[in-house]
C-alpha cells in the first residue's frame, strides 16, 4: 500500500503555501489514504553545508519521512521567480531519499509572472533522483486567500485534483 506525504516548506507561519498544503492534506485524509504531514519550519533544519548537516537529528528525521513516502506533495512559496531557499535546502539535506518518488507541487506567489518558476526545481528532482512529476500543479497568488483561509474555490478544486493525481500516479507506478 502506498504512503503519501505533504510537506510545507515555508518559514512564514501565515504562509499561503502552507494553507494550500493543509487543504491537500485534509483531502488525502478524507480519502483515507496513508498520509503524513511535515512542516519544515518546525524542524530547526540546518543549512546544507555538504558536511556535518547530514548528521543533524532534524535532517535525519526529514530524510526518513521522505524515504517512507511513495508520493509527495511539496507546498512551497515562490520568491524572486524561484521556489524558496528552504525548499531547495530540504532536497540538499535529504538527497537520495527522493529517488523514484511521485511529486506534486502547490505554489504560492505574490504575482502571476512567476508561474513557471517551479520548473527548475522539478527538473532537478526528475534528473537527479528520477522522480515522476505530476504534469499538473497549482499556482496561486494572494488574491486566492482571505486572511488565513483559501477563499478561491477554483484553486481549492485544483489542489484536490493534484492530491487525487498524486494517488492515481503513485498507484499506477507502484502497482
Amino acid at each position: 500500500m502506498s504512503k503519501y506525504l505533504v510537506v510545507s516548506t515555508s518559514g512564514n507561519p501565515e504562509s499561503n503555501s502552507r494553507i494550500m498544503g493543509c487543504v491537500a492534506f485534509a483531502h488525502l485524509q478524507k480519502a483515507k489514504v496513508d498520509c503524513d504531514w511535515i512542516d519544515t519550519s518546525e524542524l530547526d533544519l540546518p543549512l546544507c553545508d555538504g558536511d556535518k548537516c547530514y548528521a543533524n537529528a532534524a535532517a535525519q528525521k526529514l530524510k526518513k519521512t521522505i524515504e517512507a513516502a511513495d508520493g509527495i506533495i511539496i507546498a512551497a512559496p515562490v520568491y524572486n521567480f524561484d521556489v524558496s531557499a528552504a525548499a531547495k535546502n530540504m532536497i540538499e539535506l535529504t538527497g537520495k531519499a527522493w529517488e523514484d518518488k511521485v511529486i506534486g507541487f502547490l505554489c504560492a506567489a505574490g504575482g502571476t509572472s512567476s508561474y513557471m518558476s517551479v520548473m527548475a526545481y522539478a527538473n532537478s528532482l526528475m534528473l537527479d533522483f528520477r522522480c515522476v512529476v505530476i504534469p499538473r500543479f497549482v499556482f496561486a497568488t494572494g488574491d486566492a486567500f482571505d486572511d488565513d483561509k483559501l477563499a478561491d474555490k477554483k484553486i481549492e478544486e485544483r489542489i484536490k485534483q493534484v492530491a487525487d493525481e498524486l494517488v492515481r500516479f503513485t498507484k499506477a507506478l507502484r502497482g
